[in-house]
């Protein structure tokens, strides 16, 4: 057992000719002897020795020449089988002529029905060397299995051709580890036929196989696994202790072979119930070909994804913005090594830094600015009003003032779910960045540009720029819910609490979400880009909402584990500012549909700018005095419908008359403003 072991034995090449030969002309025998009717009277006489020695010699040179002995024996395959039937084919077509005139003339040895007696063979000898190969191959797959304790058997769903060639990439790379014990299917007529020596079974067979063959994978093609007909069969294999691997479409695969790296683990975004999602690269394409594109928050994970879509589009320059370090610089490589010949710039700054955000704007001169920049994190921005408001509000604006003054064409905002009937501070922060990007849309071009040049002398009197005001901006917004695998967001989380052996923490055992993958979230942003003429909010179809609990479930399961058995599910409570559901739209609000059945406008009165302009001033005052309840106060003034959930600030929403409370001059702490407002 022990070649079994580390490097597999080798045998000698000539030492397989030669098997090949024998087996070659033992076919030979038999067949002449069928053809005599077991006369052995001709073996006596010496007819058959000149016969058999003639065949021999024309199979060796044949076997030679063609080197069907070259390849490995445990690796044979469809394309060795082919080889083997064209070594015989040729030697039986040269055996008539060696045999006229070698056994004929020169022996004079009597004529053979020679038709017959090569039929006879071509089936014999081809059928024995095909069988010789299989049952070496069966004998080292088997043995090895035996010797090796970590061998994995898998089953292939399918049975057509992308199937056949995921079976000979297993067994070509596995180096043994991996035995494929069959293929599976929903229906159809090859059930309990065989495929390579492989059965082809229905999948009601699964848990008969998983107990009877220890089968540990199945594996299937990315395609099948997002279709909804499948999700039996995966929550079958789940609740079998059956891990689940998915390999690309046959295009997707190098140089048309499949990869063992390009097998991977299903993962959580393809068990998302929702219907892939298409967009018009034509049109995409036509907008930002040759453009000047900007992405603010580049680094993050959804700002690199924008920046890797409108890669792909052509544009004539990229400027990527963020003020982290490490992942922008990550990016830019990643970009200049799949891109080498787009121009990508690559600035660090703060939005919140007026003067260095003017720097990118004055230089490069943007058409597009996709603006991603901002704090996301619900309990952190509940601990840290001020910083919400800088970034998310008082960042917006200075993008979108500089979007003005410097004659962009669209300026894009990404916006969340979480701005509508917001329970919390990032909610709310970003629901007033929304309002002053709608406010732009209706204005004059010259009134921001003016504000904007306001700011900019009181820090720098000799500061001059040249104002693009007869260029009227189109503002955009896109409000989506959370994206699977963003920087934060609960998958990666999971997964790192599983793979510490848990438990895996979830606040509520009925909050639920609406997901979308990174990919499909920004491709719908840059098709709501196109279609925007400005002033519009675009919610995003995310599919059906989605209980945090049964994520947690199905990645435990997709672990191969076994929820609250071998990883425990843990409720700790809702987190400040949370809420048990998310909403695309508020009670107010209702939808316009557009030509894509997975995005629609909101219909949300737009502020006036300068009464919006007016608050956000007030605001951004009110962030230097440090009072988070006279700055969360305000924010509750400027968005009615702002209710604080599970938070210190849902005192605010007390008070019998929030007005009194927003307009008093000061107070240290909240029972001093209810104390006041009673009065």
């Amino acid at each position: 057992m022990k070649i079994f072991y580390g490097a597999p034995l080798i045998v000698p090449r000539w030492i397989i000719l030669m098997i090949d030969t024998v087996i070659a002309t033992a076919s030979f025998t038999l067949s002449y002897f069928i053809l005599k009717e077991f006369s052995f009277q001709h073996l006596v006489r010496g007819h058959f020795f000149i016969y058999a020695g003639l065949f021999s010699a024309i199979a060796l040179t044949v076997f030679y020449a063609m080197r069907i002995y070259s390849g490995l024996i445990r690796y044979s395959n469809t394309k060795d089988m082919f080889r083997i039937f064209s070594a015989i084919l040729v030697a039986s077509l040269l055996y008539p002529v060696a045999a006229e005139l070698i056994a004929r003339r020169m022996y004079n040895v009597p004529a053979l029905d020679m038709a017959t007696l090569l039929v006879l063979n071509f089936f014999i000898a081809s059928s024995s060397l095909i069988m010789f190969r299989t049952l070496i191959k069966e004998i080292y797959i088997l043995m090895k299995g035996y010797a090796m304790h970590d061998v994995k058997r898998v089953l292939v769903y399918g049975s057509d051709k992308q199937a056949l060639l995921v079976k000979q990439a297993i067994e070509a790379a596995g180096n043994g580890k991996v035995i494929v014990s069959g293929f599976v299917q929903l229906g159809g007529k090859k059930i309990n036929s065989t495929i390579e020596q492989k059965k082809v079974y229905h999948v009601r067979e699964i848990a008969e196989l998983h107990k009877k063959l220890k089968i540990d994978k199945l594996i299937l093609s990315s395609e099948n696994s997002a279709r909804g007909e499948f999700r039996d069969l995966i929550d079958l294999c789940f609740n079998l202790g059956i891990k689940i691997q998915t390999v690309p479409p046959s295009e997707q695969w190098v140089s048309g072979k499949l990869s063992l790296v390009q097998i991977q683990d299903l993962k959580i975004e393809d068990l998302l119930p929702r219907k892939p999602i298409q967009i018009n690269n034509t049109l995409v394409s036509r907008e930002i070909r040759g453009k000047r594109v900007m992405v603010t928050g580049a680094a993050g994970s959804i700002g690199a994804e924008i920046v890797r879509q409108v890669m792909s589009y052509n544009p004539e320059m990229v400027i990527l913005c963020d003020q982290a370090e490490s992942p922008l610089h990550e990016i830019q490589l990643e970009m200049e090594e799949k891109y080498p010949s787009t121009k990508v710039k690559v600035f660090i700054a703060s939005i919140r830094n007026l003067r260095r955000m003017l720097i990118p704007f004055k230089e490069y001169r943007p058409n597009i600015v996709f603006h991603a920049a901002a704090y996301k994190h619900v309990p952190m921005m509940e601990k840290h009003p001020e910083e919400a408001i800088l970034t998310n509000v008082m960042g917006t604006r200075n993008i979108a003032d500089l979007a003005v003054c410097f004659g962009v064409d669209k300026f894009v905002m990404i916006s969340t779910d979480k701005a509508v009937n917001p329970t919390n501070i990032m909610g709310a922060s970003k629901r007033l960045a929304e309002k002053y990007v709608q406010s732009l849309n209706n204005s004059t071009a010259s009134q921001p540009a003016s504000e904007f040049l306001s700011r900019l002398i009181q820090d720098d009197d000799d500061e001059t720029i040249s104002v693009a005001n007869n260029i009227k901006t189109k503002f955009i917004t896109t409000r989506f819910g959370n994206v699977l695998g963003s920087n934060g967001s609960v998958i990666p989380r999971f997964r790192q609490q599983i793979q510490q052996g848990g438990p895996i923490t979830v606040t509520h055992p009925e909050i639920t979400r609406y997901f979308m993958t990174i990919p499909e979230a920004v491709q719908l942003v840059l098709e709501a880009a196109i279609m925007g003429n400005g002033g519009e909010i675009y919610v995003f179809d995310m599919g059906e909402p989605v209980k945090i609990a049964d994520l947690a479930v199905n990645m435990i399961k997709l672990a191969g584990l076994i929820p609250n058995k071998d990883i425990n599910i843990v409720y700790t409570g809702l987190r400040p500012g949370e809420k048990l559901y998310e909403e695309l739209l508020n009670e107010k609000e209702t939808t316009i549909p557009t030509y894509h059945e997975k995005i629609k406008i909101a219909k949300v009165v737009a502020g006036k700018y300068k009464e919006v302009l007016d608050d956000i001033e007030t605001l951004t005052n009110l962030c230097k005095q440090g009072d988070n309840y006279k700055l969360v106060a305000k924010m509750k003034q400027m968005v009615p419908e702002f209710i604080s959930n599970n938070s210190e600030f849902a005192k605010l929403d007390e008070t019998k008359d929030r007005k009194k409370v927003l307009f008093i001059p000061a107070y240290s702490n909240i029972e001093d403003a209810k104390t006041i407002s009673a009065k």
